[in-house]
């Protein structure tokens, strides 16, 4: 039996997986996903997040075009500029970048996409639906560490929610629901490893901000 992961390891080893295989994943670990994204906290305790776990091959296709028609694009002209970050070298950047794209071109044969919500009591106004991200986005985070926990693979993506109205129609949701996320789940095609992160001393600093 192989041990559980401990939490500090999860977190240190909790890569963004985009390249995922269309292998079936349990149903009962899909809903241990969400049973761990509903251990975070909510603000006042409201717990109004709601889940929906698209499997249809028709409603994948309908999803994974919104998200290919923003990103593709997009993606690929990063990839011709060559870009990078002080901590992220060209080489590293295209990478990454071309697993993004390959998850815009092959998101529709992934296994499972998990679609992060909130309910509201009313259509929500755009303040309303930018208070909510701090409940919804610590669930996001549980279920993306329980994902690597069990040896599954999962990324965050918002794309396909720059078409927003496209997207809630796709999904049926009620006018008092919000989305705010995209998870797409399954089994990676790729190694799990480390992520890759500054330097602790590069983000911190006790009591003020000074050099």
């Amino acid at each position: 039996m192989t041990a559980e992961m401990g939490i500090f390891e999860t977190m240190f080893n909790c890569r963004a997986m985009r390249r995922l295989s269309d292998q079936p994943v349990p149903q009962a670990q899909l809903v241990k996903l969400i049973e761990a994204a509903e251990q975070a906290a909510s603000g006042s305790n409201s717990q109004r997040r709601r889940w929906i776990i698209v499997r249809d091959p028709a409603q994948k296709a309908k999803l994974a075009e919104l998200n290919r028609a923003v990103s593709e694009d997009y993606v690929s002209a990063r990839i011709e500029r060559g870009e990078a970050l002080p901590h992220h070298d060209r080489e590293s950047r295209k990478r990454m970048l071309q697993a993004v794209l390959w998850l815009a071109r092959n998101m529709q044969r992934i296994h499972a996409l998990i679609i992060a919500c909130y309910e509201f009591d009313a259509p929500p106004t755009e303040q309303d639906r930018a208070r909510a991200h701090s409940s919804v986005y610590p669930g996001v985070q549980n279920l993306l560490l329980a994902a690597r926990a069990l040896g599954l693979g999962a990324v965050l993506t918002t794309y396909a929610l720059n078409r927003y109205e496209d997207f809630v129609a796709a999904l049926e949701l009620p006018s008092n629901f919000a989305a705010y996320a995209l998870i797409p789940v399954g089994y990676p095609l790729g190694k799990f490893g480390p992520v890759t992160r500054l330097a602790v001393e590069q983000v911190m600093r006790f009591d003020k901000w000074s050099i």
